[in-house]
């Protein structure tokens, strides 16, 4: 009972419910309409029929007299079927015919007449010499005196007809109980298989929401409406299990690389604290502790300004942007300590290539490419270190790249370079958080743009990808 409760409670079965009976309604006045009419057709053709043989009869009498009437009548009262013949004389005793009386208001007046009458049966093989009570039936007869003064009545049977109506009515009704138990029927069975797939996704969810992020929702071979939204869901659920892997990792991360710095700044201050020669030690520890406090605090604006492009809220609002200016202007200023470290720093800069886009977030991500390249270049015997920056667009996209010759990065880890805090061994004696191509990552996805990092056979091409438009 609380399971029937629970299935009218629901949308689907409401719904159900609703399409049910608006199909019945519609089933029953159709079929009323066909039952109706039928026995409407019914009707007007016997009408047509009494008509038709009246009027034969009347042209028999015109032409052929009083024994041409009799011989008509007689040849049409032989045949079998629901017609009804008499034919009287003038004071309406019966001369041929198959119903042996007919009531005297008939006769006495022409017109349509309805009553009910005895119609004889004729005599069968197997009851010959035998007689056959009369039948009972209703009669619809038209009445009409003819010029020899003959009285002729033409009639049918419309026992007949009504039972042939009520056969009709009968499958109507049949009809519709047929039609309403099958419209339940397959209601039931819906809404039990739309029920069974909305529990799969309940059950899922209760499962998500008790700490098992690895739960997905399941996915038939259908590829119905339940099907798109499973695999939507799933598509979050991805996200969300890969943002809180994240939020894991990172959280783990900062832990770790944070530990250091605040461990050394402690030092620091305690050993200036027991050193007693002077203020020079002091002067030394506070010229650290402010080094180290610098790192710290750009390692926290790298993680609020990952945040912020993450979020879709950069600290800028957005406006048209010459990119192809910015790079330039990044590359100047970074070309005296591109040559300082004996690395030649070239561009091939497209002019007037222009962005809706944040200045800052794309500036910042082309300086941080550009600071990777220098940073963890490694100079190669009998080649000269380059870095190549470029602006160019091709089929409706704007491309952003920093390239060098360099080691390179193995193509197993150009995937998780870009997470937060993720440094590659031979990296950590490098001074930096990990948090720089994360926030790459984080203005290309902001621009609806996309992040790549490519072999350039040798060393790196790392590539902004941005729609033009």
């Amino acid at each position: 009972m609380n399971r029937l409760a629970q299935l009218w409670r629901t949308t689907t079965v409401r719904l159900t419910a609703i399409f049910i009976v608006l199909f019945v309604l519609f089933a029953i006045g159709l079929l009323s309409f066909i039952a109706y009419q039928s026995s409407v057709q019914i009707q007007r053709q016997q009408a047509a029929d009494i008509d038709r043989e009246v009027d034969m009869v009347q042209r028999v009498d015109q032409r052929r007299g009083v024994r041409g009437t009799f011989a008509a009548v007689a040849a049409l009262a032989a045949r079998p079927g629901p017609g009804i013949y008499y034919l009287g004389d003038n004071a309406g005793m019966q001369l041929v015919g198959n119903v042996t009386s007919i009531p005297s208001f008939v006769l006495q007046d022409e017109g349509l007449f309805s009553f009910n009458y005895d119609r004889a049966e004729p005599f069968s093989e197997e009851t010959t010499g035998e007689n056959i009570e009369p039948q009972q039936g209703f009669a619809v007869v038209r009445s009409v005196v003819l010029e020899s003064g003959l009285r002729l009545v033409v009639g049918r049977d419309v026992v007949e007809r009504r039972g042939l109506t009520a056969l009709i009515f009968q499958a109507f009704l049949l009809g519709v109980g047929g039609i309403l138990v099958l419209s339940v029927v397959a209601g039931v069975i819906t809404a039990r298989r739309v029920l069974r797939r909305i529990d799969a996704i309940n059950a899922t969810s209760n499962k998500i929401m008790a700490g098992d992020l690895s739960e997905r929702v399941p996915v038939t071979r259908r590829n119905d409406e339940f099907d798109v939204l499973a695999t939507s869901l799933n598509a979050m659920l991805d996200r969300i299990e890969g943002l809180m892997q994240g939020m894991k990792e990172v959280t783990d991360n900062v832990a770790h690389d944070l530990k250091t710095p605040l461990t050394r700044l402690r030092n620091q201050a305690e050993g200036a604290l027991r050193e007693s020669d002077g203020s020079e030690t002091q002067r030394a520890a506070l010229e650290t502790t402010i080094a180290e406090s610098d790192k710290l605090i750009k390692t926290f604006n790298a993680l609020l300004m990952i945040a912020r492009a993450e979020a879709g809220a950069p600290s800028g609002a957005f406006a048209d942007v010459d990119v192809s200016a910015v790079a330039q202007d990044v590359a100047e200023l970074y070309g005296p300590v591109a040559e300082d470290k004996g690395i030649a720093l070239t561009t091939d800069i497209a002019p007037g290539v222009k962005l809706r886009a944040n200045r800052e977030l794309i500036g910042q991500a082309l300086v941080n490419l550009i600071e990777n390249a220098l940073k963890y270049y490694e100079p190669v015997e009998g080649r000269a270190g380059r870095i190549d920056a470029s602006v160019k667009t091709e089929k409706g996209r704007v491309h952003i790249a920093v390239s060098d010759n360099g080691p390179g990065i193995p193509a197993e880890d150009r995937q998780r370079v870009v997470e937060r805090f993720v440094r590659l061994e031979k990296s950590r004696t490098e001074p930096g958080s990990g948090l720089g191509l994360s926030l790459v990552a984080a203005v290309a996805t902001l621009h609806r743009g996309e992040f790549r990092i490519e072999d350039n056979a040798p060393g790196v091409r790392a590539v902004i990808d941005l729609p033009a438009a």
